[in-house]
């Protein structure tokens, strides 16, 4: 088995602690790896492969890598890390404990890692609507977030399914892309009078019933069928899925999640830094911010990379000044190593002594 920096696994064998271990290589783990590795910290990076933006053509509104492929992206950000030391390797998180202040992680390869301190990045799983092809479509020209995917939908017949009432919100955000955008109320409730205003006064058409599949056709959305057997062309279908945190490892060490307030779905609590609250434990990326796109999930890996060295660097000088203040710090062996450094040549006899 070899792992994404051409490593084998033997090669990736836990035989020392880290100081910092990453659960996640998006956007969000890739940056604070390769921060933590520019700052001379031994740091390692564990994925399971499944990015969430895989599907999609390019990452969008991400200054100087406009349209890239999600994949690349990865592949350059883990050949950055590679170049400072760090690494990475594709496995599957399945357990984190703690013992003798430190964090061992066990994954599904059979590897146990140990680490100083642990950066959660493992992102979200979008909870898509019950409708058939939705999934199959997710990504291309099924999507949810027109500042991702608007400006590639431009001009386009465009769908709104609605299912909760954020559907108007996002109705009215597409047809900042496009004119003709149509709402099918799905399962959603009547809109309220004022949305009703709202929508006409944009000349954003309703339809009534609920969807019950989508027309495809030389793998490309052309409509969406309703339960009546009416079909109505559409090029993209924008969705409001709902977003939960991702994997075993917040629920291993007991992070709270929380109810995102629009009622989107459910992250983990986190400070600005990233601190989860949890000695030793911070997140980044979409895992806390579920309305965080690729550039946003960047940055919060930085500065959670930044909060760890800083918390890190003062367990280490704690630990110095501890050391210091021992009682063979002051003895005659330990005087005349001082002398050594501090005057040289110029030391005083106390070498003699010893």
């Amino acid at each position: 088995m070899t792992d994404m920096t051409g490593m084998t696994e033997r090669d990736n064998a836990a035989d020392t602690t880290v100081d910092v271990l990453v659960v996640g290589d998006g956007a969000a783990g890739l940056s604070a790896a390769l921060t933590l590795a520019r700052a001379r910290r031994s740091v390692l990076v564990v994925d399971s492969g499944e990015p969430r933006n895989a599907p999609a053509d390019g990452v969008h509104g991400f200054l100087s890598r406009e349209g890239l492929a999600p994949g690349e992206l990865l592949r350059i950000g883990r050949e950055e890390i590679a170049g400072y030391g760090g690494r990475i390797v594709s496995d599957r998180v399945t357990g984190v404990r703690r013992a003798d202040g430190r964090f061992v992680v066990d994954t599904a390869a059979g590897r146990s890692h140990v680490a100083r301190r642990l950066l959660v990045t493992t992102g979200l799983v979008d909870e898509l609507p019950d409708v058939p092809g939705v999934r199959e479509r997710w990504g291309r020209d099924v999507l949810h977030c027109p500042y991702c995917h608007g400006w590639e939908v431009r001009d386009e017949p465009i769908g709104i399914l609605a299912t909760g009432p954020a559907a108007v919100h996002q109705a009215l955000l597409f047809r900042q892309w496009s004119s003709r955008v149509t709402v099918f109320l799905h399962t959603a409730g009547e809109p309220t009078d004022e949305q009703w205003e709202q929508l006409a006064a944009r000349g954003i058409a309703v339809v009534d019933g609920e969807v019950t599949g989508l027309d495809v056709r030389e793998d490309r959305l052309c409509g969406v069928r309703l339960a009546s057997g009416t079909r109505i062309p559409v090029r993209a279908l924008a969705v409001a899925p709902r977003f939960e945190a991702r994997g075993t490892v917040p629920a291993a060490l007991g992070l709270a999640r929380v109810d995102h307030p629009m009622g989107v779905g459910s992250y983990v609590a986190s400070d600005a830094s990233g601190f989860t609250g949890t000695e030793g434990v911070w997140a980044a990326g979409n895992v806390t911010d579920l309305m965080a796109g690729v550039m946003v999930a960047a940055a919060s890996g930085m500065t959670a990379a930044a909060a760890i060295n800083a918390d890190l660097v003062a367990a280490d000088t704690a630990a110095a000044v501890a050391a210091r203040r021992a009682p063979d710090v002051f003895g005659p062996a330990a005087e005349a190593a001082n002398c050594r450094q501090v005057m040289g040549e110029r030391r005083h006899g106390i070498e003699s002594l010893l």
